[in-house]
């Protein structure tokens, strides 16, 4: 069925066909319509959605909810993040499954509420103590809106881990033709359960770092220990340095030993370029009309669409930068990702020449500009 729908709009309809059933956050712009369609709709289908008193309170519901066994999803933007961050680092050290959706707007601070940026995506990745890794996806479109929060959902309830969702202000409130029925929907997955409710639960079980242990919820017959400070396999506290540092592989490895099945790009390569295109999130939009435009002139470029920003997608990476001479990378910050595409760059050819086209004055970078300034 052909719908007009506005991105925020369709992250309610992936999160409640994911199966999420609970839903808490806090009033911020460009986000709360998000809030508003869970309060509207997640009753219909048994679920429950509340606005909590502040953003740290909403995450910490989100956390209680889904040690308790529901599937939980929080909305915010970039002070709310910011306000995030302690309780991300709980559900990373709890094993947490949890879907974060940040639609990002222009920062520092409370910076311009109204107005469009893609500032986050550093941050979101070191915005909470201890360094470990996290997943990420960035939507282009409003059906990528839909069908990335289904995937969020099932890679947070597959590997017991926080999944962000890194939208913006453009995408979330923009109303675009969309066919959810004509899409190829990824199958719903739901995390894995100790079976019964009685005898002795290791809530960190692992044979081997990296392994995902069954989960039991809170709430029921048996004991479940959860706590936000260093815990061995057994849920207790451990000051023991061989155990800590059996327990940081293990958060590590969940996500690091699987960063070739987490990989999401898009490929658009032309035989014979020299110059590739990499872009994520709503500049991805400006990004393929300015390849369009280019070829029509008789230039030859690729383009590489990162849609997994966390982990950093090497492999497809380091592919798409064989035989290239010069890569594009336009942003809507400071310059952010490009850091990354330098990274990998230095590593396969030391002489491409990485070409940074950002901006971050609330408006999008343009066809144009990314062609004038990039190429």
């Amino acid at each position: 069925m052909i719908e007009y729908l506005e991105g925020n709009d369709a992250v309610v309809r992936g999160a409640i066909d994911a199966g999420c059933r609970f839903f808490a956050g806090y009033p911020i712009t460009p986000a709360s319509s998000i809030l508003h369609g869970m309060i509207r709709e997640l009753p219909k289908v048994g679920g429950i959605a509340v606005q909590g008193e502040d953003e740290i309170a909403s995450i910490g519901f989100c956390i209680g909810a889904s040690m308790a066994g529901l599937k939980s999803m929080t909305a915010t933007s970039g002070p709310g993040i910011s306000l995030y961050s302690e309780n991300i680092g709980l559900a990373i050290m709890g094993e947490t499954p949890l879907v974060i959706v940040d639609v990002q707007r222009q920062g520092p601070a409370t910076g311009s509420a109204t107005m469009g940026a893609e500032g986050d995506i550093q941050f979101v990745r070191w915005g909470t103590s201890g360094g470990l890794p996290i997943v990420a996806l960035a939507p282009t479109t409003v059906e990528e809106c839909y069908s990335l929060t289904i995937r969020a959902f099932n890679i947070a309830e597959r590997l017991r881990i926080p999944v962000f969702l890194m939208s913006n202000k453009e995408l979330g409130q923009l109303r675009e033709r969309t066919d959810l029925d004509a899409l190829d929907k990824p199958e719903i997955l739901d995390r894995r359960r100790v079976k019964g409710d009685t005898g002795e639960f290791v809530p960190h079980l692992f044979l081997q770092p990296g392994d995902v242990p069954l989960m039991s919820d809170i709430g029921g017959k048996r004991i479940v220990r959860y706590t936000t400070s260093m815990h061995y396999k057994d849920g207790f506290i451990t000051k023991r340095p061989e155990e800590i540092g059996e327990m940081m592989e293990h958060f590590t490895s969940k996500i690091m030993n699987r960063r070739g099945e987490l990989e999401l790009v898009e490929k658009d390569f032309q035989e014979g370029a020299e110059t590739l295109l990499v872009s994520y999130g709503i500049v991805a939009r400006s990004a393929r009309e300015a390849v369009a435009e280019l070829r029509k002139i008789g230039k030859k470029i690729s383009h590489l669409v990162i849609v997994s920003i966390w982990p950093v997608p090497e492999i497809a990476l380091t592919e798409s930068l064989i035989g290239c001479k010069r890569v594009i990378v336009p942003e809507m910050n400071l310059g952010q990702y490009v850091l990354e595409i330098e990274r990998i760059a230095r590593k396969t050819d030391p002489g491409i020449e990485v070409v940074s086209v950002s901006k971050m004055d609330t408006t999008l970078l343009s066809p144009r500009e990314i062609i004038d300034r990039g190429v």
